[in-house]
């Protein structure tokens, strides 16, 4: 799934969209992805200038919006008719982030290999575990809950 793909299935756009790709995705137990990270990215003129680092907070970010495509997707392709007709009239919204960790710094020039596995789904609400990887490199991993909440 390329970037025009992936804006189809998750209200993110420049500067938060941070998914560059889905490399796998198996509707409702796991999806994998990248995020291309660069030089130019707004967060690094603070963050820092003089040693740029990706900060924890985006590269978790970075897991749910993937954990939110794989939602979406998983929902278009089943029967549950209705949400499925009205996946624009729903939103991504975090409940919940446990045991996150951070094992390594995320440079300009890495590539962030995120996958995730389903631990629970139930109606809209989704708990994932997910890695993140640089290289074979383990950087960043959380538990994250979401839910698809219905715009007002």
């Amino acid at each position: 799934m390329d970037i025009n793909e992936i804006k189809k299935y998750i209200p993110h756009r420049y500067p938060f969209l941070l998914v560059d790709r889905v490399t796998e995705i198996e509707e409702g137990k796991r999806i994998a992805g990248i995020k291309c990270v660069t030089a130019n990215e707004p967060f690094f003129q603070g963050h820092f200038p003089d040693f740029p680092v990706m900060p924890g907070v985006l590269i978790v970010e970075s897991m749910a919006q993937l954990g939110a495509i794989l939602a979406f997707y998983s929902v278009k392709q089943s029967q549950d008719e209705a949400i499925k007709g009205s996946l624009d009239k729903y939103i991504p919204l975090f409940t919940g982030i446990e045991d996150a960790k951070f094992r390594r710094p995320v440079v300009p020039g890495d590539t962030l290999r995120i996958e995730l596995n389903v631990i629970k789904q139930r109606g809209t609400i989704w708990r994932l575990s997910g890695q993140a990887f640089v290289e074979d490199k383990l950087a960043a991993e959380a538990v994250i809950q979401a839910i698809l909440q219905k715009r007002t």
